[in-house]
């Protein structure tokens, strides 16, 4: 009887194993991850933003939104690109000894200056203000600090000083949730797609 039952578990394994090697393989691959002791697909998507028609007041207003959406969409590539720039300046002077620090910081100064001085020359007042906000967000430092970092203290001044003269502040801080709120709608707007 046991000699039966083994044979019986046997060819019922070898069956089921034969069976399995004939499964197509077709699909899709995908990331995984173990959740819980399963490893289940693991798939990023994209965020929805669902957003509804925005309503004005006035007509005022719809050319207001219309004017901060423009400026937001010229000034926001050079901010990302400002990060960008920051992290790579950052890892490039954390390699270099400190008293050839300055040296290196005015030729990359002189870099930046032939390669977007002409266009940011071409900016508006609002688009500079837009320009300094959108710099803080993306960087989570604010004008100030960057040029007091690379250039010095008094350099910093200096440029806070013309930044003055033109009601602007290289201090001023991105605030997504508060005063900023219709900036930070815009480029929603602008990074899903829809403008």
């Amino acid at each position: 009887m046991k000699k039966v039952f083994i044979l019986i578990v046997i060819c019922f394994v070898s069956i089921n194993t034969w069976a399995q090697s004939d499964v197509k393989k077709d699909g899709i691959l995908v990331p995984t991850t173990i959740y819980e002791g399963d490893t289940i697909p693991y798939i990023k998507l994209n965020t929805l933003v669902c957003t509804s028609e925005r309503t004005f007041k006035s007509y005022k207003e719809k050319v207001k939104w219309d004017r901060l959406k423009y400026n937001v969409k010229k000034v926001y590539p050079y901010a990302i690109l400002a990060s960008a720039k920051l992290k790579e300046y950052d890892k490039l002077l954390a390699t270099i000894p400190e008293k050839d620090r300055k040296a290196v910081t005015k030729m990359l100064e002189k870099q930046l200056k032939a390669e977007f001085s002409d266009e940011l020359k071409k900016l508006t007042v609002t688009q500079g203000r837009l320009l300094i906000k959108l710099i803080d967000r993306e960087t989570s430092k604010t004008t100030y600090d960057i040029v007091k970092d690379m250039r010095g203290s008094f350099s910093a001044f200096m440029w806070q000083s013309v930044a003055l003269m033109f009601n602007s502040s290289l201090k001023s801080e991105y605030d997504a949730m508060g005063s900023d709120r219709e900036i930070e709608s815009a480029i929603k707007l602008i990074e899903s797609g829809e403008f």
